[in-house]
């Protein structure tokens, strides 16, 4: 994984943390939906965190939203945190809410 970009990854109770670092590219955007996909079912709420993220590139912002589609389980909620939530939120999708900090 390149130095300028990278996830962490928290597990708290029924809840998923993952805080992104560095620029949204669309290599970042490809491990983030590798990493939703993994755990899309194993977590009542999956939290990303976008504060630490540099720059949010239109590739990655492009490859995140046509790739986005897997997500149906309505029993698990994504919350986008951040000042880059917004850019990140794929349009059109009911199952996403936006928390603002």
């Amino acid at each position: 994984m390149a130095k300028n970009r990278k996830i962490f990854v928290h597990r708290n109770s029924e809840n998923i943390h993952m805080k992104l670092f560095g620029d949204f590219d669309g290599s970042l955007a490809s491990e983030l939906l590798n990493l939703l996909k993994k755990n899309c079912n194993a977590a009542s709420k999956i939290f990303i965190h976008t504060d630490c993220l540099k720059t949010v590139h239109s590739l990655g912002q492009s490859v995140f939203h046509k790739n986005f589609n897997f997500i149906s389980n309505e029993s698990t909620s994504l919350l986008f945190t951040g000042k880059y939530a917004s850019q990140l939120i794929p349009e059109n999708n009911d199952l996403l809410d936006i928390i603002s900090c």
